[in-house]
């Protein structure tokens, strides 16, 4: 079983209706919640492929892990997955609409990493110089991560500037090397 594409075909069916029933940003709320909660929450991995629990339970299960309000398209569709047995796949299903939903509103995402928090105005300054190379809107996002010592790591479409002091001092230690 090829998981790319049969994802990518779900989730492809799955744009079109809500496309067509105006509701392609509900949607996209929705399976970015259950992403990021399939993420965080392991349990939820183990009871969608656990075979002993009931399709009723994984059906509730899934609407709590999408957000308080999934919506009844997102709730057919669900059905409609457990039916033929692709349950397993959702989390694949789900980041495979999210990235054909970025495509088609021409999303950015952006992410920008730093020892310690930033003012927001640092990041408004980072968030506009994304989107004044892009085309689009962009969907940025600031982590903080201590281990990169200093400095910041900038993060969109397929370009990555690292200009940490971690990066740095490990460059310095390959030349020491040499």
């Amino acid at each position: 079983m090829d998981v790319g594409i049969i994802s990518v075909r779900y989730a492809k069916a799955l744009l079109k209706c809500a496309t067509d029933e105006g509701m392609e940003s509900q949607v996209y709320h929705e399976m970015s919640t259950f992403v990021g909660n399939y993420m965080s929450l392991p349990d939820l991995k183990w009871l969608l492929e656990n075979p002993t629990v009931s399709k009723e339970k994984k059906l509730r299960v899934v609407g709590l892990a999408m957000g308080d309000e999934c919506s009844d398209l997102t709730k057919n569709f669900v059905e409609l997955v457990l039916d033929k047995g692709r349950i397993r796949i959702l989390q694949f299903i789900a980041s495979s609409y999210i990235s054909l939903y970025r495509k088609q509103k021409k999303i950015i995402n952006g992410r920008l990493t730093t020892a310690v928090s930033v003012s927001p105005e640092v990041e408004k300054k980072f968030k506009d110089l994304v989107a004044s190379v892009t085309p689009g809107n962009v969907e940025f996002q600031t982590i903080v991560d201590p281990e990169i010592i200093g400095g910041f790591i900038l993060e969109y479409d397929t370009y990555r500037l690292d200009a940490s002091v971690k990066s740095k001092l490990k460059a310095i230690l390959l030349k020491l090397k040499k």
